[in-house]
């Protein structure tokens, strides 16, 4: 599970929560990893734990050299950091045996994974500034309280970037997943962060949107017309699975889907098809019905509703039917105008939105 964490403003949302970090800094007192500051802070002694650094492969010697200490603190080393806030005029406060106060930030994740997930857990996640100091403190603290080790695997992702600047309010380029629903259709964004490795930075822009669409479309469309009794293909899924265990290498992944829908577009074969489906159902793409992707439309645009694509569809199939084919034709225009293409096959007409 990848953690998310209250900033140090933030107040704990439950008195049972703070309890559980006031456990943990005791713990961590009662283990000589802690001490209680002339100001009544409690800070974590970095020195009592050998480890500090290794996960951003920083020196603590060098860290000691660059590191400011504010005035207001009393802590014995630059690098110890605070566990708990000693009370203050207009502070939230909790009464704790070191003294009434409010949790530092970092206390928190520790404890709130701890309780949640036990001592060790697989897999914790966050943005690459969360490397330093933030998840440094939380193995420390987590380890030096509990005596296990406390994340097996580290992922840092990169940050999303709008038009190759970074994304923030203070810029006012800040979006959110809701928002963008409102134009692109789920899996087109779901598509569109794997397009790039987890640890890269992800620029969002309208083209790259519209790339993803146009790749999942051509997804779909080959896929539509199999059949879906083949079995899928052993040696693709074994590089599948090769690329995926070599740090979730998505856009690898993803080009071995796209060789395998060219080949399907090429072969029609039944076994290609299952391989795609069988890869996209780890990924969770290609997941809905073909022909109702392919007529998903926004809700936020003002286009053509099915209903009255189907009237023209109709109207075209009497026209067709009266050998009065320029008037077939201009409805086929009229619909490809408005971003709606048709295709004839055996008899039967279907449409998917451009």
């Amino acid at each position: 599970a990848a953690l998310g964490c209250l900033p140090p403003s933030a107040e704990p949302r439950a008195t049972e929560s703070v309890g559980d970090m006031v456990a943990m800094i005791e713990s961590l007192i009662e283990r000589g990893h802690a001490y209680r500051a002339a100001n009544g802070d409690v800070y974590f002694d970095v020195s009592t734990f050998d480890r500090y650094g290794e996960l951003s492969n920083r020196n603590p010697e060098d860290l000691r050299a660059g590191a400011r200490v504010e005035i207001d603190e009393a802590k014995t080393d630059p690098l110890d950091f605070v566990l708990w806030k000693a009370e203050k005029p207009g502070d939230p406060s909790w009464d704790a045996p070191f003294g009434p106060g409010r949790p530092g930030w970092h206390i928190e994740c520790s404890a709130m994974s701890t309780r949640a997930l036990g001592p060790t857990f697989d897999i914790h996640g966050g943005g690459q500034d969360l490397q330093f100091p933030h998840h440094e403190n939380e193995i420390a603290q987590s380890e030096c309280a509990t005596g296990h080790h406390y994340v097996n695997y580290w992922m840092h992702n990169g940050f999303v970037r709008i038009n190759e600047e970074k994304m923030s309010k203070s810029l006012g380029n800040f979006f959110t997943v809701a928002e963008v629903m409102r134009q692109y259709h789920p899996e087109v964004i779901r598509l569109f962060v794997l397009s790039s490795h987890y640890r890269s930075p992800l620029n969002y822009s309208d083209q790259n949107l519209d790339a993803a669409r146009a790749s999942l479309t051509r997804w779909y469309t080959a896929i539509k017309d199999v059949p879906q009794n083949g079995i899928p293909i052993p040696a693709v899924m074994a590089r599948f699975h090769a690329v995926m265990d070599d740090d979730f290498n998505t856009p690898e992944a993803l080009a071995i889907v796209f060789e395998q829908i060219s080949e399907l577009n090429r072969s029609k074969d039944a076994n290609c098809a299952a391989t795609i489906q069988a890869i996209g159902e780890i990924l969770n793409l290609g997941q809905h019905d073909p022909q109702s992707f392919l007529q998903w439309a926004p809700a936020s645009q003002n286009q053509l509703s099915d209903e009255a694509i189907e009237q023209k569809i109709a109207e075209r199939a009497e026209a067709r039917a009266n050998k009065d084919f320029a008037a077939s034709d201009r409805i086929r225009d009229e619909l490809l105008a408005a971003g709606i293409v048709l295709e004839d096959k055996a008899g039967q007409t279907t449409w998917r939105r451009g």
